[in-house]
């Protein structure tokens, strides 16, 4: 095993050590962060904003991973040197969004505001988080020269579905913190 990848395996291993002690953290109690913010943007939800966040919501949402994996298909289908690259991204697309699916009846917490399904860690953040890091590593592979606009893109992406969340108060901060934890760990 070479150097970089024991160092790789190494930060992996630290940021998912990291989301499982935070989910633990605030599973029955929220943060003093959760509560400020949930206390301040209690009710916006039913204002502008919040219909602002829940179109958000909605494009930044579950519906990316599915466009993501219809879009690795179709380059493996046309470029079929592609295809085991394809697959591999494919693999690392459904392990990172399974984190949400897996890890929310583990800690079992309840979101600021009542709505159905649990809240550690947030399943948008981590659809978003996961379609970004994919194509992180996609651009990586086959297009390097874009990887810094592409990080930026995802990094302003993540950044505003874990907003529209917290606006919506269906999450917690610190629900969005865990998703982009879990999802570097993987």
């Amino acid at each position: 095993m070479t150097v970089p990848l024991k160092r790789w395996l190494v930060v992996g291993f630290a940021l998912a050590a990291a989301f499982v002690a935070l989910g633990l953290g605030v599973a029955r109690h929220p943060m003093t962060l959760d509560a400020q913010v949930a206390t301040a943007l209690h009710g916006v939800y039913t204002q502008p904003l919040g219909q602002v966040a829940e179109i958000g919501s909605d494009i930044l949402g579950p519906v990316l991973p599915w466009i993501l994996a219809a879009a690795l298909l179709a380059l493996a289908l046309r470029h079929r040197q592609h295809t085991g690259l394809c697959v591999r991204l494919a693999v690392v697309l459904v392990l990172c969004r399974l984190t949400s699916l897996t890890a929310k009846p583990v800690f079992l917490r309840e979101r600021p505001r009542d709505y159905p399904d649990l809240s550690y860690p947030s399943g948008h953040v981590v659809s978003v988080a996961s379609t970004g890091f994919v194509l992180l590593l996609l651009c990586a592979w086959l297009w390097p020269r874009l990887l810094k606009r592409v990080a930026a893109a995802v990094a302003v992406a993540v950044v505003l579905s874990a907003a529209c969340r917290v606006v919506l108060g269906v999450h917690w901060v610190t629900d969005t913190i865990g998703a982009v934890l879990a999802v570097t760990g993987v």
